[in-house]
């Protein structure tokens, strides 16, 4: 999984999985949901991230990872 913050236009964009998209679908205003061929979601874009989200805090729990394999 990636998440990348794009300033510039205000957006997030979750990349669940390295399948390409074949098609979105607009979920909330702003909010779209790419999703695979086989209708699989693969990544969640959010417009106007800041008015959506605090991105001054992001809250990893419980994840099947120690936080050291992060940096490498």
């Amino acid at each position: 999984m990636k998440i990348e913050y794009f300033p510039e236009t205000d957006s997030l964009y979750i990349e669940l999985t390295d399948r390409p998209g074949a098609d979105s679908r607009e979920i909330e205003d702003g909010i779209v949901l790419d999703i695979d061929e086989d209708g699989h979601a693969v990544g969640l874009d959010i417009d106007q991230a800041s008015k959506h989200l605090d991105l001054q805090t992001l809250n990893l729990r419980r994840l099947p990872f120690a936080i050291e394999q992060l940096a490498s």
